[in-house]
C-alpha cells in the first residue's frame, strides 16, 4: 500500500544557471576556482602595494627641516650630531628627535652653516660625521619606486601566461582518451573468476578469451581467429564489468576501462579522436583488453534522423567500427563491451568481425545466490544462527549488486546497535530494506488508518494464499517502509524463468486484493491501492499486447520492448482505432474478471480476513509460521510444495 506523493516544482540543481544557457547549470567547483584565482591575484597586488608604502614611509618618523632651521638649532645648542650622506643631512637633537634636510651640492657642510651665521665655536660643539652612500638598503630605497611597478607587471604577465599555457595544454589533451588503466601487477585491483560466483556459462565462454591472450600462438598456428569483440548482455547489477575485469585478471594483461558516455562531447570529432587514442594505447600495451561500459550510449542504431550528418555520437560509433575492422589477427587486443539494452544497438556493431560473440548474463538462481552471499561474507563477522541458504531462498530476482547491498546493510544494522556480529535477524531486515526501503518509524498511523491498512494487506495475503498459482506469503506488515504504508512479502517456491497466463491472472487478482478488501469492509476506497492498480493494469495490458494471451486479439504482438508499436495501420505506425479499442476492452475484461475472483475469495473466507486483519492491528507484523497456522486453523490448506513453517 503506497501513500500518494506530491511533486515539488523544480528540481535540486548543483549550482546556479548559466546566463547564456538557462538549461545548463554551472559547476560550483568552477565558480570557486574562478573566485580563487581572482582572490589570489588581488591579495598579491595588495601585498605589493603595502610593501611599497612601508618602504616609502620608512622615514615617516623623521621631520623634514630646511638648512636655515637646522643652522638656527645649531646656534641654540640643540643639535647633538649631524650625519652627512651626500647632500642629505640627518640631525640628532639633544632630546633624541631626528630631522632631515638637504644642503647645496658641491659645498661643504661647515661652509654652508657658516653662511647661515653659525660660528666655529658653536660648530665645534656638534659631532659631525660623513657617511658614504651605498649598500643594498640605499639602492633599494632609491630604486623601489621604479622596480616595484616593473616587478608587479612582470608577475602579472607571467601569471596570465601560465593560465593560457594551462588552457592550451587542456586543449591539446582534449581529444585524448580518459580510460582508466589497470595493470596486471596491481594486486589490489586484480579480479579473477574465483572472485565471481555463478555465471558458469559466461565464465566458460570468456575462458576462451583468456586462453587466447595467454597462448595466442596455439590459435594462430591452426588458423583460428579469436573474436575481436565480446558483448556482455544482462540486467543491471549482474556483474558484467566484474567479469570483464576477471578476464584481464586471469590473463594477466592490461585493462583499459571507459564508459560509452565519456566519448561524447559537444565538439564534433572529439569522440572519434578519443577512440583513436584509446586503441593506440591498447595496441602499445598489447596483449590488452579494452572494456567499454554502457556502449549503448554511443552504439545506438544510426539513421534516426536526429543530429544530421555531423552527429557526434554517430561519428564516434563510426570510428569504433573502423578501429575494430583495422585489427590484425595477431594484434592481441580484445574489445569487450557491456549493455543492458542490446535491442537498441546498431546492426553494424553486431555483425561478424566486430562484436560477433555475445554473452548473456542472467540473474543468479538460488544456488548462485548462496555462493555470491558466501563471497561477500568473507570479511564479515557472523553469529551462530546465520543461514545463508535461507537468505538465498528469500531473495529471488536479486542481482549480484543487490546481494552485496544486502550484506552491507546487515553489517550496518549490526554496527548501529553496537554489536560485533551479524545475526540472521539483521539479514532478514536487510532483505526488506533493499526491497522496500528503510522503516519509517516516525510515520505513525491513526487508529482508522491502521485499520484500513491492516485490512488492505490482509486482503493481499488471503487472496495469495487461496489462489492456486499465486506465490505463498512469507510475511505481512503494516509498518511503513519506504513509500509503502504496509506490505506483503510473497516469494515463489522455486525460481521461475517463464510465467504462464494463469499465473498472470492470479498475480492481478492478488494485486487487487487490497482494493477489494477496502471496498468490502468500509464501503469506500482510499488512495492506498493506487500503485496496485497501476501495476495490475500494466500487467494486463502486457498480456494483451506483448504475450498474445488474449483470445480476442489472438496470437499477435502489438508492442515490443520500450512500448514500440509493432502492428497497426494508424498514423506514424500507431495502432488503428479499432485495435486500440479492442485492446482497451480486453484489458478491462481481464481486470473485471480478476476483481470478480477476488470478491469470491472474500465471500468464502470473510472470517479469515477478519482474523488476519485483527492480528495485524495487534502485532503489526505476522511472520510466515504464524500466518500458516492461521490458514490451517481456518480450513485453508497450504499450497503444494509448501511445508508448515516451524
Amino acid at each position: 500500500m503506497e501513500q500518494p506523493t506530491k511533486k515539488r516544482p523544480g528540481g535540486k540543481g548543483k549550482g546556479p544557471q548559466d546566463p547564456l544557457n538557462p538549461m545548463k547549470q554551472i559547476d560550483p567547483k568552477n565558480i570557486w576556482k574562478f573566485f580563487g584565482n581572482m582572490g589570489s591575484s588581488a591579495v598579491i597586488f595588495i601585498l605589493l602595494i603595502v610593501a611599497y608604502i612601508i618602504i616609502a614611509t620608512s622615514s615617516a618618523g623623521i621631520t623634514k627641516v630646511s638648512v636655515s632651521e637646522l643652522a638656527g638649532s645649531v646656534v641654540k645648542g640643540d643639535v647633538k650630531e649631524i650625519v652627512v650622506s651626500g647632500n642629505m643631512l640627518e640631525a640628532t637633537y639633544q632630546d633624541g628627535r631626528k630631522s632631515e634636510s638637504t644642503k647645496e651640492s658641491d659645498i661643504a657642510l661647515s661652509q654652508t652653516l657658516l653662511n647661515y651665521g653659525v660660528t666655529a665655536e658653536k660648530l665645534s660643539l656638534v659631532n659631525i660625521s660623513v657617511k658614504e652612500p651605498g649598500g643594498f638598503g640605499y639602492w633599494f630605497i632609491n630604486l623601489a619606486p621604479f622596480l616595484i611597478p616593473l616587478v608587479f607587471i612582470g608577475f602579472l604577465v607571467w601569471y596570465l601566461t601560465k593560465q593560457m599555457r594551462g588552457a592550451g595544454t587542456q586543449a591539446m589533451t582534449f581529444g585524448q582518451s580518459k580510460a582508466r588503466i589497470s595493470f596486471p601487477g596491481d594486486k589490489k585491483q586484480r579480479v579473477t573468476f574465483k572472485d565471481i560466483a555463478g555465471a558458469k556459462e559466461a565464465k566458460q565462454e570468456l575462458s576462451e578469451i583468456v586462453d587466447f591472450l595467454k597462448n595466442p600462438k596455439k590459435f594462430i598456428d591452426i588458423g583460428a581467429q579469436i573474436p575481436k569483440g565480446v558483448l556482455l548482455m544482462g540486467a543491471p547489477g549482474t556483474g558484467k564489468t566484474l567479469l570483464a575485469r576477471a578476464v584481464a585478471g586471469e590473463a594477466g594483461v592490461a585493462f583499459f576501462s571507459i564508459s560509452g558516455s565519456e566519448f561524447v562531447e559537444m565538439f564534433v570529432g572529439v569522440g572519434a579522436s578519443r577512440v583513436r587514442d584509446l586503441f593506440r594505447m591498447a595496441k602499445q600495451a598489447a596483449p590488452s583488453i579494452i572494456f567499454v561500459d554502457e556502449i549503448d550510449a554511443v552504439g545506438r542504431a544510426r539513421g534516426a534522423g536526429t543530429g544530421g550528418g555531423n552527429d557526434e555520437r554517430e561519428q564516434t560509433l563510426n570510428q569504433i567500427l573502423v578501429e575494430m575492422d583495422g585489427f590484425e589477427p595477431n594484434e592481441k587486443v580484445i574489445v569487450m563491451a557491456a549493455t543492458n539494452r542490446p535491442d537498441v544497438l546498431d546492426p553494424a556493431l553486431l555483425r561478424p568481425g566486430r562484436f560477433d560473440r555475445r554473452v548473456t548474463i542472467d540473474l543468479p538462481d538460488r544456488k548462485d545466490r548462496e555462493e555470491i552471499l558466501a563471497i561477500h561474507a568473507r570479511k564479515k563477522q557472523f553469529g551462530e544462527d546465520v543461514n545463508l541458504k535461507l537468505v538465498a531462498e528469500r531473495t529471488p530476482g536479486f542481482s549480484g549488486a543487490d546481494l552485496y547491498s544486502l550484506m552491507n546493510e546487515a553489517a550496518i544494522l549490526a554496527a548501529r546497535e553496537d554489536r560485533v556480529k551479524i545475526t540472521q535477524y539483521d539479514l532478514i531486515r536487510a532483505i526488506e530494506k533493499v526491497m522496500l526501503g528503510p522503516e519509517r518509524k516516525s510515520h505513525i498511523l491513526s487508529k482508522k488508518e491502521k485499520e484500513v491498512t491492516a485490512y488492505h494487506e490482509a486482503g493481499h495475503a488471503l487472496v495469495a494464499s487461496v489462489l492456486e498459482h499465486a506465490d505463498p506469503v512469507h510475511k505481512i506488515s503494516i509498518i511503513s517502509r519506504g513509500r509503502a504504508a504496509g506490505y506483503v512479502l510473497h516469494l515463489p517456491i522455486e525460481d521461475k524463468r517463464i510465467q504462464s497466463r494463469n499465473e498472470f491472472f492470479d498475480d492481478i487478482a492478488v494485486s487487487l486484493g487490497g482494493y477489494a478488501a477496502e471496498k468490502l469492509i468500509f464501503g469506500d476506497v482510499t488512495t492506498g491501492p493506487s500503485n496496485d492498480l497501476q501495476v495490475s493494469t500494466a500487467l494486463a495490458r502486457d498480456m494483451v499486447t506483448k504475450y498474445g494471451m488474449s483470445d480476442k486479439i489472438g496470437v499477435l504482438a502489438l508492442e515490443g520492448a520500450g512500448g514500440r508499436t509493432l502492428f497497426g495501420n494508424g498514423v506514424n505506425g500507431e495502432m488503428s482505432e479499432k485495435i486500440s479499442a479492442d485492446v482497451d476492452g480486453e484489458v478491462q475484461r481481464i481486470m473485471s474478471e480478476a476483481m470478480g475472483r477476488t470478491n469470491m475469495v472474500f465471500k468464502d473466507y470473510r472470517k479469515v480476513l477478519d482474523v488476519i486483519a485483527k492480528r495485524l492491528i495487534e502485532t503489526e507484523t505476522i511472520e510466515r509460521a504464524e500466518f500458516d497456522a492461521i490458514l490451517v486453523a481456518n480450513g485453508i490448506s497450504l499450497k503444494e510444495g509448501v511445508k508448515l513453517a516451524e
